[in-house]
């Protein structure tokens, strides 16, 4: 497998944002990308504009809401799932699977669930479980896989600058963490975190209370890695660059750098 540079990046409108995007693209030229929150049907997804870019691409739209896409640069993704599997009914467009560069790409937009409690947490508890099932055969495959998207969760305290304010919020509840640590106690690797433990390092910084020019951030867009591609972690990283542009996403760019060969083992954290 060739060396490969995998991020995530919800856009929060790929329409308002798509020069943005593109900025981006050509800026640090990663090889596999993650979509999140299109915000756009199917047939208003800019491929056309992507293709010229130099990247192929798979997407699963909805209008006004939600919406996922895969990026492959120099290539086209492979579909294997276009919805997650056990939620074929489920009318909200969050998953979205690919087969690209030799690496198996899940890429999620997992439901927020405010206000909680209520029917959007549980619909939001339901659909992470769902994840997990499917995340356990993923998990097991014999090929390389990356579980990458905007998980609309904070793992831990130190994932965010304070809880003051968002103690009663969907994405620090209990609940909603322990669906987390069941993923990685499938044997998933938290690429951030496992690379740098003791740091607090954010990947989304809402509109609010001037949140990014204070850094006040929270780490909700995760790159959770497979025992096969775990081992040729190299790198990871954010380009908070990206959130002090003109009209950014409230979100910035998360990526892995995977190696041709396995560097070492890894041992979770």
């Amino acid at each position: 497998m060739q060396s490969l540079k995998i991020a995530t990046f919800n856009v929060n409108g790929i329409g308002a944002r798509l020069p943005n995007l593109l900025q981006w693209l050509e800026r640090e030229r990663p090889d596999i990308v993650c979509l999140q929150e299109l915000k756009a049907q199917d047939n208003a997804f800019p491929a056309k504009a992507l293709e010229q870019a130099g990247y192929g691409s798979v997407h699963h739209g909805q209008a006004a809401w939600n919406g996922v896409a895969i990026l492959a640069r120099d290539a086209e993704p492979l579909l294997i799932h276009r919805g997650l599997p056990g939620a074929e009914h489920d009318p909200q467009a969050r998953y979205l699977e690919a087969a690209v560069l030799g690496v198996i790409v899940g890429c999620l937009y997992l439901p927020n669930g405010n206000p909680q409690p209520g029917p959007k947490f549980d619909y939001k508890l339901q659909w992470f479980e769902q994840l997990i099932q499917h995340a356990q055969t993923l998990h097991s495959s014999e090929h390389p896989v990356v579980l990458a998207g905007d998980y609309n969760v904070v793992p831990t305290d130190l994932d965010i600058y304070n809880t003051r304010s968002w103690l009663k919020d969907a994405l620090l509840q209990p609940e909603s963490r322990a669906c987390y640590q069941k993923l990685l106690d499938q044997g998933w690797v938290d690429s951030l975190r496992h690379l740098y433990p003791d740091e607090r390092v954010y990947t989304f910084w809402d509109y609010f209370r001037q949140h990014w020019q204070k850094n006040s951030g929270l780490r909700i867009d995760h790159l959770l890695l497979n025992p096969v591609l775990a081992p040729r972690l190299e790198n990871a990283g954010v380009d908070a660059w990206v959130r002090n542009e003109e009209h950014a996403s409230d979100h910035a760019p998360v990526w892995v750098q995977i190696s041709a060969k396995p560097r070492k083992r890894i041992q979770r954290t």
